[in-house]
């Protein structure tokens, strides 16, 4: 939900850095469900920061997906754009500019990302606003997209879609070791967000989404080593309300190495519109019907492993594995959407990266 760039990393005077920064990540993707592999997504990315002087930052990024594979179990249907898989490429890149005063920074940024039946654009401004003596940071923020669809079975052509985005924030410094963040980002959008590949999938010409996230750092000194908890809430009008807890520990090690281990567990209750099995029972002529179990109700953990080198010269590699689980019957407070294939999921992500 954060617009790129816009939320701080830390509770710090708005000083532009004074070092430069590329840094290359290769991902791998793959997830599956019972007896049918789905989904291989491969991404090259390319990001560089590049400050132009005193107080002038340039940043941006490039990445590239390769997807390829078969679509998901929808009521243990295989579903697609083809109807037996989906073969597709996504380019996107972004840009940004930062300015920083003595306690302001203000930024601003671009974004495009292209598919083969998709394009989306662009533009955030956030303004960050630190106290004098460095310990709070306000951040506000807004952005706005507009996104066009031209799927290939030509269901939807021409369509469009157009999302603004408003977040504020505040970091505080509780102590020396100590930090928490809270930001609240609200979403209205207008347009076409059905989904053109699915069986009778109509959904509302518009949406609202409000997401509030919280973040809190500790660093333990005996043991030379930082918590991170997080949690965040999150409400669609389409009526659909998701909570999101996450806790990682960032250990140092000698000779430069450190790791970071993290869980996550996510939990969702279903969209006013989404029906259970049997397809298509609940569909009714011209009304807001879906079988998408992304819009279902669900419960889902992710457990990972960041494996991080230091070297002189402002060399660095990076080395980090996901395993996501989802299923119906680990919704949080009451039971999740019936009759659905569990979903699994793996993340490998490699990357160097280099100060200059």
């Amino acid at each position: 939900m954060a617009l790129p760039g816009i939320l701080p990393a830390a509770a710090l005077a708005q000083l532009a850095p004074d070092e430069g920064l590329i840094a290359l990540k290769y991902l791998d993707y793959r997830d599956w469900q019972p007896g049918a592999d789905r989904m291989r997504v491969r991404t090259p990315s390319l990001y560089a920061r590049k400050p132009l002087s005193d107080s002038l930052q340039a940043e941006g990024s490039i990445v590239y997906d390769s997807i390829s594979g078969a679509s998901p179990l929808y009521h243990n249907t295989l579903s697609g754009a083809s109807g037996l898989g989906v073969t597709d490429y996504r380019t996107a890149g972004d840009a940004k500019l930062t300015k920083y005063f003595n306690h302001v920074a203000v930024g601003v940024g671009a974004a495009v990302s292209s598919e083969r039946d998709y394009l989306s654009r662009a533009l955030s401004l956030d303004v960050r606003v630190s106290s004098d003596d460095g310990n709070r940071t306000f951040a506000f923020g807004v952005g706005g997209a507009s996104d066009r669809i031209n799927s290939t079975n030509g269901v939807a052509e021409g369509k469009e879609r157009h999302t603004l985005d408003l977040l504020v924030g505040i970091t505080q410094a509780l102590s020396p070791d100590a930090i928490v963040q809270s930001t609240i980002t609200y979403s209205p959008g207008h347009g076409y967000y059905s989904d053109p590949y699915k069986e009778i999938d109509v959904r509302p010409d518009h949406r609202r989404i409000l997401a509030w996230l919280t973040r809190y750092n500790q660093h333990l000194f005996w043991l030379d080593a930082t918590v991170n908890l997080s949690y965040r809430y999150l409400h669609d009008s389409f009526g659909s309300s998701s909570h999101t807890a996450e806790f990682a520990w960032n250990q140092p090690l000698p000779d430069g190495w450190s790791v970071v281990p993290n869980l996550r567990y996510y939990t969702q209750s279903a969209a006013d519109f989404y029906f259970d099995p049997p397809f298509p029972h609940g569909f009714v002529l011209r009304q807001p019907y879906s079988a998408d179990t992304r819009l279902s109700a669900f419960g889902a953990l992710t457990s990972g492993l960041s494996i991080v080198k230091r070297l002189p010269d402002g060399w660095s590699f990076d080395f980090k594995l996901d395993f996501y689980r989802q299923r119906s019957d680990w919704h949080f407070g009451e039971n999740g959407s019936p009759g659905l294939e569990s979903f699994s999921a793996r993340w490998i992500q490699t990357g160097v990266s280099k100060t200059f």
